[in-house]
């Protein structure tokens, strides 16, 4: 296998929703660097026994990448393994411009990001005719600034399914910004902590109460907060598989 490096999404938690790819990748790297804060170990059981790792939870951008540049120059192959799915709040691209200043091959495997897992956590459709056709993926204003255009609030008046990354220790903040924007007090809400793994849970609640029973219940992080009426139990049914409704592989009834 050639020198380069992998950006592998690892999956939300559960070992066995990495892909088959990404697994494969792993098993066959020489470095592995991954996110050890948030990645499940166990993807890492079917490595080399020669294979070195490393835990990026300890090492800053220039620590990863004092590794991952002579590792590749020396001819071996590095898997960057990410939690979920690298494109969302992974922090690959600024390694992918350093590797680029050096001229080292690089590819990403997607994985299975916890905004799908948390939903599939609840048995929801984010995607509900007549409730809502859209999913917006953000997240509270912290440490990171977002976009003056990305406010919350500003977000929030789409009245979309909208999946909040890295927020829930912010939930009191959230909940006020969401009902400021036009959110009924009764819209459902569900807060869903380490989806996939052993220990997950999940929470219901609405705008109104949603910051109370976080509270009650010590969830300060490492949870997906997911916000809208697709969580509810009223929606129309889709046209695909409507009897009377003509496909490009079946002709509707009269």
């Amino acid at each position: 296998m050639a020198a380069m490096v992998h950006f592998i999404g690892a999956g939300p938690g559960d070992p066995e929703l990495i892909t088959i790819k990404g697994q494969r990748l792993i098993e066959e790297a020489d470095v592995i660097i991954f996110a050890g804060s948030l990645v499940n170990p166990a993807v890492l059981d079917k490595r080399r026994k020669d294979a070195v790792v490393y835990d990026s939870a300890y090492m800053s951008l220039d620590e990863v990448m004092d590794v991952t540049i002579p590792a590749v120059k020396a001819g071996k192959t590095v898997a960057r393994v990410h939690t979920g799915d690298p494109s969302i709040y992974g922090a690959i691209r600024e390694q992918m411009v350093r590797l680029d200043a050096e001229n080292i091959e690089y590819d990403v495997i997607p994985g299975v990001s916890s905004f799908c897992a948390s939903a599939a956590a609840c048995k929801k459709e984010f995607t509900l005719p007549s409730v809502s056709q859209t999913v917006i993926i953000t997240r509270m204003e912290g440490r990171t600034p977002v976009p003056p255009k990305e406010k919350l609030i500003d977000l929030a008046k789409h009245h979309a399914s909208m999946c909040i990354f890295l927020s829930v220790g912010f939930m009191d903040e959230l909940t006020k910004t969401l009902m400021e924007a036009g959110y009924e007090p009764d819209t459902p809400m569900a807060v869903v902590y380490r989806a996939t793994w052993p220990e997950q849970k999940i929470f219901y609640g609405t705008c109104a109460t949603m910051a109370q029973i976080v509270k009650e219940n010590n969830i300060t992080r490492q949870a997906m907060t997911l916000v809208g009426g697709f969580l509810g139990d009223e929606f129309e049914l889709s046209k695909l598989y409507d009897s009377h409704f003509t496909t490009g592989y079946r002709k509707g009834k009269d």
